[in-house]
């Protein structure tokens, strides 16, 4: 066995499904032997989109997403999807081909020192030196992405590596056991009791739920609890989607893009549980006004991010399904809250979203996003980009039984196409809509040749206003009006660009039946492209 075959051999042992890439010399033999297995292969066409795919795979597989690309510009174009699914803590773990290894740091053809160029976007990176460690890196690399706090562990393999023979029998190990990462599972048990007694002393308690919850697994546990208790939820961006949009105990995403009303509830609570959320900026731009006059519980797997921002009152470090676990079982009475449940829905009430004024031939954004979602299926997964699109996607989507996938920590645009492909290929029987707009398209839609390819049938709807939008709207307030690279005049004419990929191209502006349109859109087997034409002067708020 070579190198190469031992690689394919790991990767079916950790049942690895389907595998994102692009090929190259540096990875050839790796993708010679893919060939006798029958791991799915799929070929995108930037090696960035790769990472984004299996990233999309990832958060909606729950296993974890693989990508494999060539060395040199090959793994230096992965680094954007890598820092990405990093900032999102999603599992993966990227393999790299690399130049001879007698031949690394003499600066040839194709060579980037990328397990040093990736450092602070990883866990942990290999550079594989003897054929014979495969086995133990791959499980160890496995083992590090899908445990603790989630994120990309990188592989990096020399092209000799891959063709050298194995002198010892191939030998997956079964089990894992690393000195130096033993991530924390179980809760502190004293420290869940003193959660337990604040939520019962609690007047006015509220829970914040972030991405870690969903990384866990741990929605079910989390809703069963708020509802035990009547305890209000707020979510980071990455959050949505741990309580549905209209549940009564829900009341929207906080930070500077959230609601004011969801931001009110967080500063006005006696006990703030911030679980699986890093307490950054865009959630909480103030953190000295989330700690005043009150109770604060962190609940993160990773202790690195506990106090890091924020100090808690009651710190709290484990895998947040066991702790909620732990949480349903000691907690064997029903908490009151519902005075203070009244007074965030008066809030709510009084908060409401403000209509975008419309304009002739324009669709309000907010209005759309809202009609889409509703006609969308329940268990729908809705993938935003980023930008106003990403903005008006969080405050205005409805999500139920589905999904809710962005980018949040890193802002990467481009990202909706290839994530909402990995998605679709995770659940092949679930609506798939990405939602971008008419930047971030630019950017990843060269991969409407990969969903032709493999016939992956997503929707997407293009929020189309000529400009980066969020750029031009901060310009408009920080710049008065002086715009600077932020036009996109020359846009393609999406409708050819649609007809040249196969694609059903439909266009909806002011004078469109919206609902029908929607519907129609929607129920087409096929991959669907919208072009929603939009005021270019409209603002998220």
């Amino acid at each position: 066995m070579i190198g190469a075959e031992a690689i394919v051999k790991c990767l079916e042992k950790e049942k690895t499904d389907v595998i994102f890439g692009y090929s190259g010399v540096a990875i050839d033999p790796f993708w010679n032997k893919m060939l006798a297995s029958d791991i799915k292969r799929v070929l995108i066409r930037t090696e960035q989109n790769a990472a984004h795919c299996a990233s999309g795979y990832a958060r909606i597989s729950g296993k974890v997403g693989v990508c494999a690309v060539t060395s040199g510009p090959g793994a230096t174009n992965l680094i954007t999807g890598i820092a990405t699914a990093y900032a999102d803590s999603i599992p993966l773990v990227a393999i790299t081909g690399q130049v001879n290894s007698d031949m690394i740091g003499s600066d040839v053809f194709q060579e980037a020192d990328i397990t040093g160029a990736v450092e602070s976007f990883v866990k942990y990176s290999y550079l594989v030196r003897d054929v014979n460690d495969i086995p133990r890196i791959f499980k160890e690399a496995f083992f590090i992405a899908s445990t603790g706090r989630k994120g990309p562990v990188l592989i990096d393999i020399p092209y000799d590596i891959q063709l050298a023979e194995l002198t010892t029998k191939f030998n997956y190990p079964e089990s894992i056991s690393m000195r130096t990462y033993k991530p924390t599972v179980n809760g502190n048990m004293a420290q869940i009791k003193k959660v337990i007694k604040e939520v019962e002393k609690a007047k006015r308690p509220i829970i914040c739920a972030g991405g870690g919850v969903h990384l866990s697994g741990a929605v079910e546990e989390l809703r069963k609890f708020a509802e035990l208790n009547d305890v209000p939820v707020v979510s980071t961006m990455m959050g949505i989607g741990v309580m549905p949009t209209d549940h009564p105990l829900y009341f929207g995403m906080v930070g500077n893009n959230g609601q004011a009303y969801a931001n009110r509830a967080m500063n006005e609570s006696d006990l703030l549980l911030m679980v699986g959320a890093r307490v950054a900026d865009r959630a909480v731009n103030r953190p000295d006004l989330i700690t005043e006059n009150k109770v604060m519980v962190h609940i993160d797997v990773d202790p690195a991010e506990i106090g890091k921002n924020v100090g808690p009152t009651i710190p709290l470090v484990g895998d947040i399904k066991h702790i909620f676990h732990d949480f349903l079982e000691m907690d064997d009475h029903a908490d009151d809250h519902r005075e203070w449940v009244k007074l965030l829905e008066k809030y709510k009430k009084e908060n409401t979203s403000q209509k975008i004024e419309s304009k002739d031939g324009y669709l309000d954004p907010k209005d759309f996003i809202c009609k889409l979602s509703e006609c969308m299926k329940d268990d729908a997964i809705y993938v935003a980009d980023v930008g106003q699109n990403q903005m008006w996607s969080c405050e205005c989507s409805k999500v139920r039984d589905g999904r809710f996938l962005t980018s949040g920590g890193m802002g990467t645009m481009g990202y909706s196409i290839p994530a909402a492909m990995g998605a679709k290929i995770a659940a092949p029987n679930k609506q798939v809509v990405a939602v971008i707009g008419d930047g971030a398209f630019q950017m990843s839609m060269m991969e409407l040749a990969t969903m032709r390819q493999y016939g992956i049938p997503v929707k997407i709807v293009v929020m189309k206003n000529g400009y980066l939008g969020m750029v031009r709207e901060h310009q408009h307030f920080a710049y008065n009006d002086n715009y600077s690279m932020v036009e996109l005049s020359g846009d393609p004419d999406l409708s050819m660009i649609a007809a040249a990929y196969g694609m059903d191209y439909m266009k909806i502006n002011g004078d469109s039946n919206v609902i029908k349109d929607i519907k129609a859109f929607l129920n087409d087997d096929n991959s669907s492209l919208m072009e929603v034409v939009v005021d270019p002067m409209a603002l998220t708020k």
